[in-house]
């Protein structure tokens, strides 16, 4: 069975009471979570939330003619599902794994019962999906309005404060398609990067010798997001 331990990973888990917590331990079922995984369809029912500990999961909403854009990323910070206790059991996006790695699932049965309770839990999801609305309603702002230079700064950033260390293993098309541009655009924004001393990127690894520096040259968008979760959820502490 889980324990207490083993959910240290996620910050939602491990922020639940003790008598909350407890009651989710028997049901928590540890998962892996392969790159390029679809953990949900668009508009498929939802039997599970998802709470990645080492994985980053992308939200995407995908177009007709298949053509996808990023709209969230979702880590140990928080868990992928939030149409289940919302009401909605469904949402147009998908969910797919963009950097492999590990976490745990909860049925919607689970996950109904508690938050009906109306307690502790209850307050802590809605704080997250707070959070996560003000992360999406930022990338569009972000999408319209700046550079996609600082674009790809506030995407890496978002991204390594949901890792441990200061590299992702992510290949320009995959980029190109989370932000919705073309991929020449990436290769000649983080080849600005890399001549900037910020990135070395070789062969789809990239590894960050400059995070201050990221943190300067990306818009407001990005601060805005991580003052957010962090106003939300005390504890949270994201970046390094």
């Amino acid at each position: 069975m889980v324990t207490a331990l083993d959910v240290r990973g996620n910050y939602l888990l491990s922020a639940l009471p003790t008598a909350e917590l407890e009651r989710w331990l028997p049901d928590l079922e540890p998962v892996d979570l392969p790159l390029g995984h679809v953990v949900y369809e668009s508009d498929s029912r939802m039997r599970h939330v998802y709470f990645p500990t080492t994985a980053i999961v992308s939200l995407l909403y995908v177009l007709e003619d298949g053509a996808p854009a990023e709209i969230a990323v979702v880590g140990r910070e928080g868990l992928v599902g939030v149409s289940l206790f919302m009401g909605g059991n469904s949402t147009p996006s998908r969910a797919v794994v963009q950097s492999a790695g590990k976490g745990f699932r909860l049925s919607a049965n689970a996950l109904d019962a508690e938050f009906s309770r109306a307690g502790p839990v209850l307050r802590l999801l809605l704080c997250y999906t707070q959070a996560l609305i003000t992360q999406m309603s930022q990338t569009a702002v972000c999408n319209r309005h700046h550079s996609l230079d600082q674009q790809l700064c506030r995407w890496l950033l978002l991204s390594l404060d949901r890792l441990d260390d200061d590299a992702l293993s992510m290949t320009q098309e995959l980029i190109a398609s989370m932000l919705g541009v073309r991929r020449t655009g990436v290769t000649e924004a983080a080849s600005q990067l890399q001549a900037a001393g910020l990135i070395r990127y070789s062969r789809g690894h990239i590894a960050v010798l400059d995070r201050s520096g990221l943190e300067k040259r990306t818009c407001e968008c990005y601060r805005v997001v991580k003052k957010e979760y962090e106003r939300l959820l005390p504890g949270l502490n994201l970046g390094k």
